[in-house]
């Protein structure tokens, strides 16, 4: 087969080469792909020459139009830098009270707290605010030390069993295993307990044990969960009444809770964060109680 022979079905020339008795047509490339790359090719020196590009020596071309990505990143974070000292300053100023009653604070409180929750607590709280095993729910159950404005502040801040000289103390006797009661007395307080917030699990069968539970509860734990065993803030021991419970509520959970003693820890963030940031979260965690936790981000309970 000769160069220039033309392929009788498409009218295009051939190249000469054959395999097989399949012959290579010189097929002229497209028009459309000459277009793109010489519109692509205009557009890269385009670039070249107006932006930043080809670095030399110890420099770079900084393009015609003289735009530096570096300047503008550090203008927005000045600009941001400044917007934020506004409102910053009116909640290290304000108190709670004053910050809550203002709609357009609370909005920046919410957007902030949002981000410094997932940050700081989500880890322990969970996303939703409503805790994991051993973290309570702080959007929906009782707070332990109670729930207004500068109590919860000050929890924050000092923390629980941490490392600040005002922190919270707060610790459930190990009964079983210091000796205190023995297992079958353990066994008994369990059932009493448990019997608090589910009243069902009384049964013919059980109530002879339960109101022996009872009265161990009556020697044993109302000096820290009260005679109706509802807490006492004071002290911060959970209302053992609800539905809320930091480390189970099933009869095994509450006798390992008797027997082993629990003692939690929250981290003194008045020594990681800023006073404004600890009354972001203080207020975010407020704002998402009122609204029952359905927004993200708390924890609290028994």
């Amino acid at each position: 087969m000769s160069v220039g022979e033309r392929d009788p079905f498409t009218g295009h020339q051939t190249t000469g080469h054959e395999w097989n008795g399949i012959k290579e047509l010189n097929t002229p490339v497209p028009k459309p792909v000459y277009f793109f790359l010489i519109t692509l090719g205009i557009f890269a020196l385009a670039w070249t020459l107006l932006m930043p590009s080809w670095p030399y020596g110890s420099g770079y071309f900084k393009g015609l139009l003289g735009v530096d990505q570096k300047e503008v990143v550090a203008k927005s974070v000045a600009d941001a830098a400044r917007e934020r000292a506004g409102w910053m300053a009116r909640i290290e100023k304000e108190d709670l009270t004053q910050i809550q009653s203002d709609p357009d604070l609370m909005r920046t409180v919410r957007e902030n707290g949002l981000t410094l929750f997932g940050d700081n607590c989500a880890a322990c709280h969970g996303a939703n605010a409503k805790g994991n095993k051993g973290f309570p729910n702080i959007v929906q159950s009782p707070m332990l030390w109670g729930n207004d404005p500068e109590t919860v502040l000050q929890t924050v801040t000092a923390g629980i069993n941490g490392t600040d000289p005002n922190t919270r103390v707060s610790q459930m006797l190990a009964f079983g295993r210091d000796g205190t009661l023995t297992q079958d007395q353990v066994s008994l307080l369990a059932g009493f307990v448990k019997s608090l917030s589910g009243p069902a699990t009384v049964t013919d069968t059980n109530k002879e044990d339960v109101a022996k539970g009872k009265e161990l509860f009556a020697t044993t734990c109302v000096a820290c969960h009260g005679d109706d065993a509802k807490g006492l803030v004071e002290v911060g021991a959970p209302n053992l009444t609800d539905d809320y419970w930091i480390y189970g509520g099933e009869r095994k959970d509450i006798y390992e809770s008797i027997f082993h003693g629990r003692q939690g820890h929250m981290p003194s963030w008045g020594a990681r964060l800023t006073p404004a940031d600890i009354k972001i979260i203080t207020l975010y965690v407020l704002d998402l109680r009122k609204e029952g936790g359905t927004t993200a981000a708390a924890g609290g309970g028994s």
